[in-house]
């Protein structure tokens, strides 16, 4: 009986992905395959896949296929965000910063930015990086902003290489030699620790 209900699933499945391709094929706009895709993500964010649950997030967040609804969007990261997912810690630290979704809160999201960068998320490094050279949550502190731009710099994407390095050199041109140094200083010793506990 097991067997049979998940050859119907499959074939659902394949049913639903046949149907989709056969509307594009004809013409059809590609919402459907947006809908149809949309729906097996909610089964999976509610069945607690943190990968579905900030997929989720995101679509209330740009408002893909949902209407944009920043208090979901806050509410799927942080369900996401409690198992552990760095892109989720990462979102709701950038919902608590701005204040979407949930009421604006530095520490908040400097928290979570945490938790990311202690995964070695390149965007919540990054993050951290803006933060400190900004003062949003206390005094400026370019040493430690280009500590962390550094390190974002480090670990990006190729999309996201240039804007990294790029606030990086921008922070270094305000530091001093020694402050440089100290600054490079302090991103070599979170890079070691990082990789003693494990951290690729």
């Amino acid at each position: 009986m097991r067997m049979l209900t998940k050859t119907r699933r499959r074939l659902g499945g394949f049913l639903a992905a046949l149907l989709v391709v056969g509307a594009v094929a004809c013409g059809e706009k590609p919402t459907v395959l947006k809908e149809v895709a949309l729906a097996d993500v909610r089964v999976k964010a509610n069945a607690g896949d943190a990968g579905a649950q900030t997929s989720l997030g995101v679509a209330y967040d740009k408002g893909e296929g949902v209407p944009q609804d920043y208090t979901q969007a806050a509410a799927w990261y942080r369900k996401a965000a409690e198992k552990g997912y760095a892109v989720a810690q990462d979102n709701l630290g950038q919902m608590y910063a701005l204040g979407q979704g949930v009421s604006q809160d530095y520490v908040q999201s400097v928290e979570w930015w945490r938790k990311a960068a202690d995964q070695g998320y390149a965007g919540a490094l990054y993050n951290l990086g803006v933060m400190y050279s900004s003062g949003q949550d206390g005094p400026q502190d370019y040493v430690e902003s280009h500590k962390w731009h550094n390190l974002a710099a480090s670990r990006a994407s190729a999309e996201d290489q240039k804007q990294y390095a790029e606030s990086r050199d921008a922070v270094a041109k305000l530091l001093t030699p020694k402050q440089l140094a100290d600054a490079q200083q302090r991103a070599t010793a979170w890079l070691a620790a990082f990789e003693k506990r494990g951290g690729r």
